[in-house]
């Protein structure tokens, strides 16, 4: 495969498998990230993952407050880059900024489903089967550019969102390969999306984590809690106790009391029930939800409620 210069920008980890394999296969000529934020308990400012991981192999890094000022724009064009790769870098490129240069983007959803900041989490709430990977040209319009290639895997039914993030970052690896592959050789063809079937994924606010056993059915609140693991993450009162849930099983032939415990240990819902398999106290550790019982006294016809939430500004993972 010809070599080319690559300029890449990203912030987020999911990037980081295709970064690395493009140092292997091309010629990564700088990294441009988002800046250094704080972090932590201690708010220490801290650099992205995609930032930490080229520093730490000596890749040029650029952390622009903009990357479409004058002096930004010139940063990036003395590279002289034959392409640029974008992925969770979190500003867009501007035109200026783009020139005539190839640029590709990898979104982690099959387009036109779910443009925008959370396709992961939203994939799951939404209780798709599948989802992917796709490989686009940049446009105007968020995540609406040519579609290059794609990659499809199933959605596990236990599977978190955690999970999957680092699943399809690894998945988006050979098809951003290839399309580099086909753009040097004059083979590359793009098609057009649908505009018609595009749907939305909206960033993830902490108002989103929330369940309701008396309204919801077992596998509704399954998505809910898979999708927004591990951020906001979905919160509950159980027997007056707060308890974040981490990873459940729905039972569509169970039936109970919805929004109590019930004698099996599941919880009884508007339809189905739902099983408790990792659980995580305040302030502690995920656990197996029979380890956080034991010792408690929370006994069968507990009833579960939603716990309080504080809405916020959120984020996605990513």
């Amino acid at each position: 495969m010809p070599r080319l210069r690559i300029a890449f920008f990203g912030s987020g980890s999911f990037g980081i498998p295709t970064l690395h394999a493009l140092t292997t296969a091309h010629d990564v000529v700088g990294v441009i990230s988002q800046p250094d934020r704080p972090a932590g308990r201690g708010r220490a400012f801290t650099p992205t993952p995609v930032a930490a991981w080229a520093s730490a192999r000596k890749i040029p890094v650029q952390k622009p407050d903009d990357v479409n000022t004058r002096e930004s724009i010139g940063m990036v064009k003395a590279l002289d880059a034959d392409a640029f790769v974008v992925i969770a870098f979190g500003q867009k490129l501007g035109e200026d900024l783009l020139g005539k240069t190839f640029a590709i983007n990898l979104h982690a959803s099959l387009l036109p489903a779910y443009r925008g900041a959370a396709p992961i989490n939203w994939a799951i709430v939404d209780g798709h089967a599948k989802t992917g990977v796709s490989v686009i040209s940049l446009a105007a319009r968020m995540d609406a550019g040519l579609v290059y290639a794609t990659r499809e895997t199933e959605i596990g039914l236990e599977e978190l969102a955690g999970e999957l993030h680092d699943r399809l970052a690894l998945l988006g690896v050979d098809p951003v390969l290839e399309t580099l592959d086909a753009h040097a050789k004059g083979t590359l063809k793009g098609a057009t999306q649908d505009d018609s079937k595009a749907t939305r994924a909206r960033k993830l606010r902490r108002a989103d984590g929330t369940v309701d056993p008396r309204s919801m059915s077992a596998d509704e609140i399954r998505c809910r809690v898979h999708g927004l693991s591990p951020w906001p993450g979905v919160d509950v009162l159980l027997g007056g106790e707060a308890l974040r849930l981490v990873r459940v099983r729905s039972h569509r032939d169970r039936s109970g009391t919805p929004g109590t415990l019930l004698a099996d240990g599941t919880i009884g819902c508007a339809s189905g029930c739902l099983e408790l398999l990792e659980v995580q106290p305040p302030g502690a550790r995920a656990m197996a939800f029979g380890d956080w019982r034991r010792g408690r006294r929370i006994e069968t016809g507990a009833t579960v409620m939603p716990a309080p939430i504080v809405p916020n500004a959120g984020a996605s993972v990513g």
